[in-house]
């Protein structure tokens, strides 16, 4: 193997430091974001405790596979193990008060409150923007209990004992409709991820649209997440502001587990970590001053694309329960993509 140049050798350092400071500074802002899980546990809803779930799978996937580069990058993974750790014992006591406040939810999507249910991206492609809607509805596809219901078939948990795997015809002419804005296209790209993971194959069986005939579940996730890398570029260019922020995290978390590398862009690192309290360790603080002074249900009214309301919950100082989610799990996402382009072993050879 040639020898690389003196200068593009330091080169290679310089870029290998400068990754190493962005880790420590996703490590710091995730020990926040832990501190905060284990005061508020009892009180964090099901969206909430779902998003730092998915952060376990990413950082223990992360441990496992760190690459063994230097002393630096080694303490590094061994605050992540001490991260770990104190997850596994806030997110017992968290899902055991999910059960007990809200045992149907809990019951409706138990399979999703195992960190061993979500798996993190092996490989990464990029979106397309060829691929964009030219234009897009309005106001939201569907609401919030048609997408349960479809997730709930799809997990088996529509009743006791029920068969997973079920796709209706509603939930796929809706999970496969073209043109759905905001949250309905992200929910849709979540419905054939967690059918992907819970291991349902022919998800599309029964379409009968010849314009469909060469659709694969992979096919209808690069179009949701080329559709969402375009709103993500809208929302920065309107200024990244309010009620869009959320929005903008949850297309980061769900296309990057996706394997969409693309999403994990340095400065839209840096507009998550921004919106961090530095003190209560949560996200989403912004809004309550808004939802104070105006009112939850008027904002609705004036904020058609504001997400369809989850049982979100504003706690203490202020933090979105589910925004605090979707951010750290969002931030485990950009953990173990940077822990990849930094393992030169998983670099292709050129």
């Amino acid at each position: 193997m040639p020898r690389l140049p003196l200068l593009a050798v330091l080169a290679l350092a310089a870029v290998s430091a400068s990754q190493e400071e962005v880790i420590d500074d996703i490590l710091n802002s995730l020990t926040k974001g832990a501190a905060f899980l284990e005061e508020q546990h009892e009180n964090i809803n099901l969206d909430g405790v779902v998003g730092f779930l998915i952060l376990q799978a990413e950082l223990k996937e992360a441990v496992r596979t760190w690459p063994h580069t230097d002393p630096l990058s080694w303490a590094q993974r061994t605050a992540a193990v001490a991260l770990v750790r104190r997850l596994d014992q806030s997110l017992d006591k968290a899902v055991a008060a999910l059960q007990q406040n809200d045992p149907k939810y809990y019951r409706e999507f138990e399979p999703l409150l195992s960190w061993r249910f979500w798996l993190v991206p092996q490989e990464w492609s990029s979106t397309d923007s060829s691929l964009a809607y030219s234009s897009t509805r309005n106001s939201e596809c569907y609401d919030e209990q048609l997408s349960d219901k479809c997730m709930t078939l799809l997990l088996g948990t529509w009743k006791n004992n029920g068969t997973p795997c079920i796709v209706t015809k509603s939930c796929r002419d809706t999970m496969t409709r073209f043109g759905c804005p905001h949250y309905s296209l992200s929910h849709q790209l979540l419905y054939f991820m967690i059918g992907t993971m819970k291991g349902c194959s022919n998800m599309l069986k029964g379409d009968m649209r010849a314009s469909r005939a060469n659709m694969t579940e992979r096919s209808y996730q690069k179009i949701f997440c080329s559709n969402m890398m375009k709103s993500n570029m809208e929302i920065i260019k309107d200024d990244f502001s309010g009620q869009t922020q959320d929005i903008f995290i949850e297309n980061i978390l769900l296309c990057g587990l996706a394997g969409f590398s693309d999403f994990y862009k340095a400065d839209w690192l840096q507009h998550i970590l921004r919106l961090q309290d530095q003190e209560a360790g949560c996200f989403g603080s912004d809004e309550r001053g808004i939802s104070q002074i105006i009112g939850d249900e008027l904002l609705e009214q004036l904020q058609p694309h504001r997400r369809v309301k989850r049982r979100d919950k504003t706690l203490r100082d202020g933090c979105s329960s589910h925004m605090t989610g979707v951010a750290v799990s969002a931030l485990g996402g950009y953990l173990s993509y940077y822990l990849t382009e930094q393992d030169i072993t998983k670099r292709p050879l050129s």
